[in-house]
């Protein structure tokens, strides 16, 4: 069974850039036909998609984060990473990853991390 672990700090200073990091076991980031996904939740709202990576390495990003958003992977260590730049409180959340797959135009994401949260603040 695949198993997902958000890491980061979890004070980020505005204006800085968030980094977190999923670390996968139970499978591999490259096993064909599987997206690996940053998804977010700030106090008191509701889930919000940050963007994903495929099993090829390609990449698909919220058109509002697009701007200051990176995902990335380091196949040797089955992590992928998530930069937000220049981030505000606004992007203060608990963020989770989770990897799923791409059916009939959809995305469906059963397994997740526990989550991080991520305090912006100085």
């Amino acid at each position: 069974q695949v198993q997902l672990q958000e890491s980061g700090p979890g004070l980020v200073k505005p204006s800085q850039t968030l980094s977190l990091t999923c670390t996968v076991s139970g499978d591999s980031i490259t096993t064909n036909w599987y997206y690996w996904t940053w998804i977010r939740q700030p106090p008191g709202k509701g889930l919000e998609w940050i963007g994903l990576i495929a099993s090829s390495g390609s990449t698909s990003y919220s058109p509002s984060l697009k701007s200051r958003t990176s995902i990335s992977r380091d196949t040797s260590k089955n992590q992928f990473t998530l930069q937000l730049s220049s981030v505000t409180p606004e992007d203060t959340a608990v963020y989770y990853c989770a990897r799923g797959v791409y059916i009939s135009g959809t995305y469906y994401w059963p397994y997740w991390g526990k989550g991080t949260l991520v305090t912006v603040s100085s």
